[in-house]
């Protein structure tokens, strides 16, 4: 599926760290503080994040830690207005040519065992369960599965990736 409304993939600045708040409380039950992104942009080495716009406006959100050889997703998130319209795939994309840029092998992460919707795009991206921290998020005690890829640099991957990049490039749907 095309972006309806073609999305810009740029890094994030402090100046995104508002809008990227609102989808947070309207995305998740205990959302980062303002101090944690503040943090994240002018400190963290180790990390690179992500803003997507739509006609100037973020709608999404994303970010990676380089830990060694594996590009670790922090977080995600696509504001609830514009979710399933292809958005949350073209910010995996470029978390992976990141990831890919900064000499990753792999990437990983932690996602709500409840989460399906979230489960299944990462599916299709070639993330597949590797396995499961117990009582994972401090809300509610829930559990997260660890999602991982394969090799970056794969066939496979490799396949994922071209297909992801052609998708992103398809013209929009009237």
């Amino acid at each position: 599926m095309a972006v309806s409304s073609p999305a810009v993939i740029e890094p994030m600045r402090l100046a995104d760290i508002p809008a990227v708040l609102e989808i947070e409380r309207l995305s998740f039950s205990s959302p980062w503080p303002a101090y944690a992104f503040e943090h994240e942009l002018t400190t963290n080495r180790l990390a690179r994040y992500v803003v997507s716009r739509v006609d100037g406006r973020v709608v999404g959100f994303a970010g990676i830690w380089l830990m060694v050889d594996e590009a670790h997703i922090t977080t995600f998130g696509v504001h609830p207005d514009h979710r399933r319209r292809g958005i949350g795939r073209h910010m995996l994309l470029r978390l992976a040519e990141l990831a890919l840029e900064l000499g990753a092998s792999r990437m990983t992460l932690e996602v709500r065992v409840s989460n399906a919707a979230a489960q299944a795009l990462y599916a299709g991206f070639g993330f597949r369960i590797a396995g499961r921290r117990p009582n994972y998020y401090s809300d509610d005690g829930e559990d997260a599965f660890i999602m991982t890829t394969s090799e970056l640099n794969g066939a496979s991957m490799r396949s994922v990736l071209e297909a992801e990049r052609a998708r992103v490039a398809e013209p929009e749907e009237q």
